[in-house]
């Protein structure tokens, strides 16, 4: 293994590494700020990004830094979401059984929302993601769940997590109603040259090794190849330090990327 030859304690390049321990941009940061505004208010607001480019990292760290004893976090994940699966995956968290039809179902989120507010003094987000596959009547479902007492409160803070093509979605005019609805927009845009190399320094940090694995030009290669892209970046580095440790190369320079890019990589 390529971390016995560059003397590492930890792989750097997961998806599993420990929040505290993950890249956080200055993009990331204010959208983490964002979000705590957010649930702190109530409100409805939805995160974009391009394949890749962290929107997954961004809910793990955002997650992990709400209070048990605060909020109730519900979270759901399912591209064939339909209105009753909907409703039925949230009182599945809360450990009730969702009665079949959508609108008893509703009346049963809305009364288990106001016991754990009333009751435990604690407030529920509900996060979806893949919502960019969520299907027009799903959406429109989300809607009517938020319209309670007269339009005057949130029953919840709602997070919708999707790809760029969410918002592009929500702007066609028969999506007018759920758009009118959200009160923040926030965007992940992919990491620059800059935060490229503050990113896969982080993690070699992360890893306990020799963090000078990777020349200047090497990681020009690398921010080429990922074009900013958390994930295409993890991709290259570890195929690139597997490359290096059969070769025996403690340095890997941007000649080896470009052949990993050419012959290593699916």
């Amino acid at each position: 293994m390529y971390e016995t030859f560059f003397e590492m304690t930890n792989t750097p390049f997961r998806n599993d590494i420990h929040v505290d321990a993950l890249y956080i941009s200055s993009d990331m940061s204010e959208i983490l700020s964002r979000l705590e505004y957010a649930v702190s208010r109530q409100l409805f607001a939805i995160i974009t990004a391009d394949v890749g480019c962290g929107k997954s990292t961004t809910i793990r760290r955002f997650t992990n830094s709400m209070s048990d004893d605060k909020y109730e976090v519900l979270y759901l994940s399912d591209s064939k979401l339909t209105p009753r699966w909907f409703y039925k995956g949230l009182l599945d968290q809360l450990g009730i059984e969702s009665k079949f039809y959508r609108g008893d179902a509703r009346r049963q989120l809305h009364q288990q929302l106001e016991i754990i507010r009333g009751v435990y003094g604690k407030h529920v987000v509900t996060i979806v993601d893949e919502a960019h596959l969520l299907a027009r009547e799903t959406l429109e479902e989300i809607r009517f769940l938020l319209n309670t007492k007269m339009d005057s409160v949130q029953p919840m803070s709602l997070i919708l997590v999707g790809q760029n093509e969410l918002w592009d979605k929500l702007k066609r005019q028969h999506y007018a109603a759920i758009r009118q609805r959200i009160d923040l927009k926030c965007e992940i845009p992919p990491y620059d040259r800059s935060q490229t190399d503050e990113y896969i320094r982080t993690h070699l940090s992360y890893a306990k090794g020799n963090q000078d694995i990777f020349t200047d030009k090497a990681l020009d290669e690398i921010f080429r190849y990922s074009a900013g892209s958390a994930r295409a970046i993890n991709k290259l580095c570890t195929h690139a330090l597997i490359f290096a440790a059969q070769r025996a190369k403690k340095l890997i320079d941007d000649h080896m990327i470009r052949t990993v890019i050419a012959g290593e990589l699916p």
